[in-house]
């Protein structure tokens, strides 16, 4: 069992996939950094803030919480019990934050494809074309052994 894990692990394609999900790990630093510095200030231009802030209200909500005091804890009334407030509160889809993650994808895909995936494709198809040109390799002995034995034969 042992030796079948280790033929498992050993294998090229499990070789190459941890090793892309660990440059993956390591190019989203990248691409947030690029996200943060570039593509949120080109939303700021056209959405006014940050990150674009488009939400869709579904519905208000009225929730009875503690009020808190300047110490942060819970003010009650004489009797022991919490003085309860009334807080509105708006219940909305954040299209924002959909957009924004769309965007980051986009921009992951298109920089995978064309730093790593299409300069990859290449390569092999140079490779494929130099194996291709290169003549086949001349049979071994025995073939050409039997090949003449089966001429003289049929003479």
């Amino acid at each position: 069992m042992l030796k079948e894990f280790k033929a498992f692990i050993l294998k090229g394609n499990v070789v190459d996939l941890s090793t892309g999900v660990i440059i993956g790990a390591a190019f989203t630093g990248i691409v947030t950094a690029f996200a943060k510095g570039i593509v949120e200030p080109l939303l700021a231009l056209f959405g006014g803030g940050p990150s674009p802030k488009l939400t869709i209200p579904l519905r208000e909500v009225s929730l009875q919480v503690a009020k808190l005091g300047a110490d942060g804890k819970p003010l009650v009334q004489a009797d022991g019990t919490p003085v309860m407030d009334t807080v509105k509160k708006i219940i909305e889809l954040d299209i924002g934050s959909i957009i924004g993650a769309v965007i980051s994808f986009l921009i992951t895909a298109a920089v995978v494809f064309f730093v790593i995936v299409k300069p990859i494709n290449q390569l092999m198809a140079m490779t494929r074309k130099k194996e291709a040109d290169a003549p086949p390799p001349p049979p071994p002995a025995e073939i050409v052994l039997l090949t003449e034995i089966r001429d003289l034969l049929k003479k």
